[in-house]
């Protein structure tokens, strides 16, 4: 048995081992006719990529890198979105050639290339900070004040409060699943969040918001995991996302 045939439609354990092998194999024979038969590939519909990245990722750098290696190479991309935590098991079940991840060690037939890391503000509106952290950022005042978070996936919030206070804290959440809609929804006092640097740079400009501790922030290391074959294809993929990380991300 390969498929659940139940929507929506999902391969069991044993498709999702098919699957991982056989990506990588439609790549390599594209790759083939394009070297061997080129006349055939004149005016074939191109495959288009799949790969997974965070949702953090899409929002700052990594479109960048999909339009230099479309102008480059003429790939087209299917793009799925997940929690950097959690881009792996899209790789894992054979969904994607590569992912954007924050996990390092590799899964079993693939290869890993690290990018940089990604580092995160804990941010608020300035008449929010006042109100709710005038006594600074600690347990008692973060148990009170609202919190953003992406989704329940979302970790982000919750390790920068691990890194203030050990305690156990239950505030009150909005979950907003949109991360460029995170910086505009600490602006208007919504709550208070924590964003890629990028995106707050511009909001700190324009006084629109605040940064909560000036000495505290988040650092998340993020890599190129993709499956490890000898693929001119996913070559030059890792070698775009490198080059175009190394200008966004903290080395």
């Amino acid at each position: 048995m390969l498929v659940v045939r139940q929507p929506p439609c999902r391969p069991t354990p044993a498709g999702e081992l098919l699957l991982r092998r056989v990506r990588p194999m439609q790549t390599l024979q594209a790759e083939a006719l394009a070297d061997f038969l080129p006349e055939e590939r004149q005016g074939a519909v191109v495959r288009p990529i799949a790969i997974a990245v965070n949702s953090d990722s899409l929002a700052t750098w990594f479109l960048g890198a999909l339009s230099d290696l479309n102008q480059q190479h003429g790939y087209l991309f299917d793009v799925r979105v997940d929690d950097q935590d959690h881009t792996l098991k899209l790789l894992r079940d054979g969904s994607v050639l590569g992912a954007v991840t924050a996990e390092a060690t590799p899964v079993q037939g693939c290869e890993v290339l690290a990018l940089g890391a990604m580092r995160y503000h804990a941010i608020a509106a300035p008449a929010f900070a006042s109100h709710h952290f005038h006594a600074g950022v600690n347990a008692a005042s973060l148990a009170l004040a609202p919190m953003i978070v992406f989704d329940r996936k979302d970790e982000l919030q919750w390790r920068f409060v691990r890194r203030i206070t050990r305690a156990r804290l239950a505030p009150p959440i909005h979950y907003l699943p949109t991360p460029t809609g995170f910086v505009e929804a600490a602006s208007l006092g919504l709550g208070w969040c924590l964003a890629p640097d990028s995106l707050v740079r511009p909001a700190l400009g324009e006084g629109s918001v605040v940064l909560l501790a000036q000495d505290r922030w988040l650092d998340v290391p993020l890599y190129w995991q993709h499956a490890a074959v000898r693929s001119d294809t996913l070559h030059n993929i890792g070698a775009v996302l490198r080059r175009t990380a190394a200008s966004a991300l903290r080395s």
